[in-house]
């Protein structure tokens, strides 16, 4: 039964989870954390900070440590949890691939329709504000932001900002930052 249980969130995730990985993670939270259980609130936690510094989208890659963890969870072998791996990560993709199959057919043909337009520019409000519900979500009892990670994310905000720092080189001067301020 949790075989299909994770396809079907994963699929529904899949569906439902616009903005990219960060803003799945409040639909990944509500199905795997709260009403399925099957990682804890801390897993969780660490699944999302694993998944963040490992090479490809968030999203997927919490699904494939969901889907083998799930898995493992429940009283499979490793081996078998693999599969839990590959089902999650197939289920969270599934949607993405057969929609964006479906909308390149018809977007050079509606490419510059009113509606269309109207559309996208709907969404991108969504996308930030499910990017800082997820934000929200890290910030639990177990994981409280203190002072020295508001220090640490108000100056990479400014330096990205204001000096168009390199990505690469904010995630190295952050790091930095928190081995001399923790």
């Amino acid at each position: 039964m949790i075989w299909l249980q994770l396809f079907y969130v994963y699929l529904k995730i899949g569906i439902f989870g616009f903005g990219g990985g960060y803003a799945m993670l409040s639909l990944i939270q509500a199905d795997v954390v709260d009403k399925y259980q099957w990682v804890s609130l801390q897993e969780f936690t660490d699944i999302v900070a694993i998944s963040q510094m490992t090479p490809g989208p968030i999203g997927i890659n919490s699904a494939t440590y969901i889907g083998y963890t799930a898995i493992h969870n429940a009283g499979y072998s490793p081996a078998i949890a693999v599969l839990g791996s590959c089902l999650t990560t197939f289920a969270v993709c599934l949607p993405s691939f057969l929609l964006v199959t479906a909308i390149s057919c018809a977007f050079a043909r509606f490419r510059n329709n009113k509606y269309v337009e109207a559309a996208f520019y709907g969404l991108r409000p969504v996308t930030v504000g499910l990017i800082a519900a997820a934000a929200l979500l890290l910030m639990n009892e177990e994981n409280f932001i203190d002072y020295k990670s508001f220090l640490i994310f108000g100056a990479a905000f400014f330096l990205t900002w204001k000096f168009k720092i390199h990505p690469i080189l904010m995630i190295l001067l952050a790091g930095l930052a928190g081995v001399l301020l923790y």
